[in-house]
């Protein structure tokens, strides 16, 4: 009995564990059951609804037919409708921006208007300028080609001889002269003759300094061998033409020294330089260019080379001086002018005190009048009022003293007034 338990238990578990199995398949087989029918319904349901799908799909193309037929119909229409009111609009839009354009150019338009007016006014001015313009560059060709003709001449006529040169230098010479300010035969003689040791002298001109001295100018400078330079063929005959310029100034300028002038006028107190007058800076430029120390060597020698320019600031200040000395001369007669008036102002000032004095006097004796008839008369004639003597209406008027003094002249007292002086001169 203890060795059946064992088993028994054994078999009763597994039929309790067959039962369990058998219950557990019974269930599943029912799930897988319930599964099935459950599939079942599925698949009718889709199927269902698959054809639902379908009909769905066929009415909705069917209307996207219809909607299609629909909005082609519309669409032609909204588009014609588009299409106008497009046009319309672009219409419009271009006669705006038209008439904004019209606005914007219209300034423009006016402004070239304008412009074109003034450059039609300037293009007048212009034609008008240029025909002036030519004109007066006609007139200046014309002017330019009477100055070559001129030059021509006197170059023609400064090439016969030393004589035309010579009275064409001393010509220039006196122009200088007078557009300095000085005057012919007061402050300059021409043309005038030295007798000295070695024989008689002729220069051009003396000009008269302040103070009384003197200088002499000669203008017999020769101008043939300039006058050859412009005339040369080539530039080695113009260079030499012109180094024979140059040594024949330098050669003048020695010849002139030796005349010692300055010696011949000692009476006269001339300052110890001649001078040489080269009648053009370009003839004294030419040859001061061929000998550099030409200037130097002049004055050692004393001789100053002066040419229209230099010789007019010389004589400036010549004319200078003698404006100097005149002004001198005017003061010295202005003071004696004064000397006298004042003189005579103290002549008149005696006078103008005697009459002072006079006057005095008179008020004087005036008052002493008026004192005496109050006094002596008046008190008298006025008692005829108290005795009631017809008198017609007349009263005796009174007589006032003068109590006014005459005012002295103070000015004119030696003790007071300051000891006078005119133009640094005692008034004597």
């Amino acid at each position: 009995m203890n060795e059946l338990d064992p088993l028994l238990m054994v078999a009763l578990a597994a039929g309790l564990l067959a039962l369990a199995f058998l219950g557990w398949a019974l269930l599943e087989r029912r799930r897988a059951g319930a599964a099935e029918a459950k599939a079942w319904t599925l698949r009718e349901q889709f199927i269902e609804a698959e054809t639902r799908m379908r009909l769905i799909e066929d009415q909705a193309a069917t209307q996207a037919e219809l909607l299609r037929a629909q909005a082609a119909q519309s669409a032609g229409a909204v588009a014609e409708e588009l299409l106008k009111r497009t046009d319309e609009t672009f219409r419009n839009r271009e006669q705006l921006a038209q008439q904004r354009l019209e606005a914007q150019l219209k300034p423009v338009a006016e402004t070239l208007a304008k412009f074109e007016a003034q450059v039609q006014a300037v293009e007048k001015t212009r034609a008008e300028e240029t025909g002036g313009l030519k004109a007066q560059i006609a007139q200046l060709m014309e002017a330019s080609t009477a100055t070559q003709a001129e030059a021509r001449k006197l170059s023609a006529a400064l090439r016969r001889g030393a004589g035309v040169q010579g009275r064409w230098g001393e010509q220039t010479l006196r122009n200088v002269l007078e557009a300095a300010g000085l005057a012919a035969q007061y402050d300059f003689v021409e043309q005038f003759t030295l007798d000295s040791e070695e024989g008689r002298r002729r220069p051009d001109v003396k000009v008269k300094m302040p103070g009384g001295a003197v200088f002499a100018i000669d203008a017999k400078c020769s101008l043939n061998a300039f006058l050859e330079a412009q005339e040369a063929p080539d530039d080695a005959s113009r260079e030499a033409a012109l180094m024979r310029h140059a040594q024949s100034v330098r050669g003048h300028m020695q010849g002139l020294s030796s005349k010692t002038y300055w010696d011949q006028f000692s009476g006269e107190r001339s300052p110890d330089f001649v001078a040489m007058f080269v009648p053009g800076d370009g003839f004294l430029a030419a040859a001061l260019d061929r000998l550099p120390d030409l200037m130097t060597e002049a004055m050692d020698k004393r001789v100053l080379l002066v040419t229209p320019t230099t010789l007019f600031a010389l004589c400036k200040a010549v004319a200078y001086g003698w404006r100097v000395e005149e002004q001198a001369a005017n003061a010295d007669k202005i003071a004696a002018l004064g000397r006298e008036l004042y003189k005579r102002m103290s002549v008149m000032g005696g006078h103008a005190a005697s009459v002072g004095k006079a006057l005095e006097a008179a008020v004087s004796r005036y008052n002493q009048f008026v004192g005496s008839l109050e006094t002596q008369v008046l008190t008298q004639a006025r008692r005829f009022e108290d005795l009631k003597v017809d008198h017609e209406g007349k009263e005796i008027p009174e007589a006032s003293p003068v109590e006014t003094a005459v005012r002295p002249l103070s000015k004119l007292s030696t003790s007071d007034a300051p000891h006078l002086r005119i133009a640094g001169q005692d008034e004597g």
